[in-house]
């Protein structure tokens, strides 16, 4: 089942001060960036944010699974999609500790 583009500006929109934010669809889902570095996925209309080491400490009662099949694990982020100001600092936090997205070969 392909995500739902109103869910998909609905987490955007839950979203403050965490950068520029865009969604790119991908494979009938969608890429989750701040100011151009990828911090999660929508898949099925649930939000995955990418596993950080501050955001696990952030979650403390983590909840991992796999947006997709084949994989890796994700933080699923459920129960506090709601929570403007917790999902806010969950993506702030994590995208600190993300790595730059590689540059693209010409």
């Amino acid at each position: 089942m392909a995500s739902d583009q109103k869910f998909v500006d609905y987490v955007i929109d839950q979203i403050e001060n965490a950068g520029e934010l865009t969604a790119k669809k991908m494979f009938g889902e969608y890429g989750i960036y701040s100011d151009g570095k990828i911090f999660g996925l929508i898949c099925d209309n649930k939000l995955f944010v990418k596993p950080t080491k501050s955001g696990r400490e952030f979650i403390g009662d983590v909840v991992e699974a796999p947006p997709y099949q084949g994989a890796k694990p994700s933080f699923l982020i459920e129960d506090k999609i709601d929570d403007k100001e917790w999902l806010s600092e969950l993506v702030r936090i994590s995208v600190k500790e993300l790595p730059l997205p590689k540059p693209k070969k010409k």
